[in-house]
């Protein structure tokens, strides 16, 4: 049985700015190059319940560091196109993520709101709409262009996350050597995927394999993002919620703005992590392998030889 959840911190805090709609990406290509310190509060109203953290953010020279409160000594590092995930001190696991020939149309459109100020700062507002959803509230630092606050909305416009910045310094961070120094291992970029191209709007963007045979494939709309995990072995999660939908029956899990789905099919496991809002999990998961029951040889034969 393998657990993937000291892994699944990285897709809720680092976001590919390469898989974000073109309007989107000019908006904000000032804020990925900045440098600042901050301290962010997640909180997110779920099925399952309330789900708050706190974390911590430092970014300069293109690299960025969060730490997140909610899972101990647990450190995420992207820069250039990358990111690495630590664990008390080692490296678990490095990847690059290849976004930039996608090809999806721009789903997404930004409506300026004009200028507020946050934290005593002036900042601009924005509106982030798919065809007539509000999809997103964002605001800017303007001084910096730090993305500081994102509010997310489900498709009947109720809230389903907050991302906020409660300070700001613009102070140079001292950051450690990331991906040149770092020991760990490297997925490496698979050519062909049994996962679909396009799932619900969502772009295959890259695909990975490790050396265990896990298989990782990133997916984006140009805002929210999602990996799926193909593992030779059940997947597990901690204190899960069964789910049913049309297409089989779940186990979820719920984190500050993350989501958790893990099931099997007769080849193996799988799971499902994102930043998806609750009304795009089952349109999603639909077009995924659906569940199965392995059998009784099978599960024997995996509790035998993993």
């Amino acid at each position: 049985m393998r657990r993937l959840v000291a892994l699944v911190v990285v897709f809720t805090m680092v976001p590919m700015s390469a898989a974000w709609a073109t309007d989107l990406d000019e908006l904000l290509e000032r804020g990925q190059s900045a440098t600042y310190s901050a301290e962010q509060v997640i909180s997110c109203s779920t099925p399952d319940g309330v789900r708050d953290a706190v974390v911590n953010i430092d970014q300069a020279g293109g690299e960025l560091r969060v730490t997140s409160s909610f899972a101990d000594d647990v450190e995420v590092s992207s820069g250039a196109g990358a990111w690495s995930l630590s664990r008390h001190g080692g490296l678990v696991e490095e990847m690059v993520i290849d976004a930039g020939n996608s090809n999806s149309e721009l789903l997404y459109t930004v409506e300026d709101l004009g200028t507020v100020q946050f934290l005593g700062r002036e900042a601009m507002a924005f509106r982030l709409l798919r065809g007539d959803e509000l999809r997103a509230e964002l605001i800017l630092d303007d001084e910096t262009g730090a993305l500081v606050m994102v509010t997310t909305f489900e498709a009947d416009g109720e809230v389903y996350c907050e991302r906020r910045f409660i300070s700001l310094d613009t102070e140079p961070p001292a950051l450690a050597e990331k991906f040149s120094t770092a020991q760990g291992t490297s997925p490496s970029p698979v050519e062909e995927s049994g996962l679909a191209l396009e799932v619900a709007g969502f772009e295959r963007l890259d695909h990975y394999e490790d050396e265990e045979g896990v298989r990782f494939t990133y997916y984006s709309d140009g805002f929210f993002s999602f990996a799926v995990f193909e593992t030779p072995t059940e997947v597990s999660i901690p204190d899960p919620t069964e789910v049913v939908f049309d297409s089989g029956s779940y186990e979820r899990s719920f984190t500050a703005g993350q989501v958790m789905f893990v099931w099997e099919t007769r080849d193996g496991g799988m799971a499902l992590v994102g930043d998806l809002p609750p009304d795009l999990h089952e349109t999603v998961l639909a077009d995924m392998p659906h569940p199965q029951d392995p059998g009784l040889f099978r599960r024997f034969w995996r509790a035998l030889f993993g």
